[in-house]
């Protein structure tokens, strides 16, 4: 069981303040206790992303089809200020550039691809006519719900991981070590009176893969990514992301993290990270 916190859950994962945003302790990581977790880095990231437009923004209804994080460096829980731009705006294919600047260093960024939406009956004998791949595990009503313990000397304090999303997993637990399946619901908003669109929900989860399938003990070992990309063939229905996720190591230091994602209906997508290993 997660150790008591000694603070409120805060409302949101971050706060506006001016022309910065400012993250919460809901955004505080597992590694440091002044860094963020990745998940609400590439929450925040996703949600500048999808609502930043223009004046020749067309009106045009698009999804995403990829969103790709870099992070450049530790995110520190201090402000940060945004930094937005269109790579392309067109009719069908549109790409936006989203950076987090703390102080005067690039920390993180973010490149989301959409594409236009139209309705295109398929014929008959398309492969995706057989419909979405269904859910290879139990939902979440029948998952098991589990939450992290902190990690031997570390201050209870109210962290992403723990306090900010729940867990149930289908298959494997924290504790166990290799592949999973994890049903994820972020439980706060990105911002203070901002719904919680689909996107949000599947970036605020796919960053748990290496963490849900760690190839490696916690408490000798380290595993992390330096990047994140996700690709999604449709949005997530519901509250519910699914992670069907596997690592693999190597023995010169690198690796990698492969996820399925999922929601109640099915399959909408996958996820990849590349990890940094390192003992402790």
């Amino acid at each position: 069981m997660t150790e008591p916190a000694p603070e409120e859950l805060p409302a949101s994962l971050f706060v506006r303040d001016g022309d910065t945003i400012v993250p919460t302790a809901a955004s505080r990581g597992p590694w440091a206790d002044d860094a963020l977790h990745g998940g609400p880095t590439t929450a925040l990231l996703a949600h500048l992303c999808e609502t930043h437009r223009t004046t020749d923004t067309p009106d045009v209804a698009m999804q995403t089809s990829r969103l790709t994080v870099e992070l450049l460096a530790p995110v520190p829980l201090a402000p940060l200020t945004p930094r937005l731009s269109i790579i392309r705006e067109g009719r069908k294919i549109r790409l936006v550039q989203a950076d987090l600047i703390a102080g005067d260093r690039l920390v993180a960024t973010a490149r989301l691809a959409q594409i236009r939406t139209a309705d295109r009956p398929l014929p008959t004998g398309t492969a995706s006519l057989e419909g979405p791949r269904l859910v290879p595990s139990a939902g979440p009503a029948k998952s098991i719900r589990s939450s992290p313990t902190y990690h031997p000397g570390q201050a209870p304090m109210v962290r992403y991981h723990s306090h900010a999303t729940e867990h149930r997993f289908a298959r494997g637990s924290w504790v166990d070590l290799g592949p999973s399946f994890d049903w994820v619901r972020l439980l706060v908003p990105v911002l203070p009176d901002v719904s919680i669109s689909p996107l949000v929900r599947v970036a605020a989860a796919a960053d748990f893969g290496n963490g849900v399938s760690a190839p490696l003990p916690f408490d000798s070992w380290l595993f992390i990514n330096p990047d994140l990309t996700v690709h999604l063939h449709r949005m997530p229905q519901g509250e519910w992301v699914a992670l069907d996720t596997h690592c693999y190591v190597e023995p010169n230091g690198v690796g990698q993290s492969n996820t399925e994602l999922f929601d109640e209906v099915g399959r909408i997508g996958h996820g990849n990270q590349s990890l940094l290993l390192d003992s402790r």
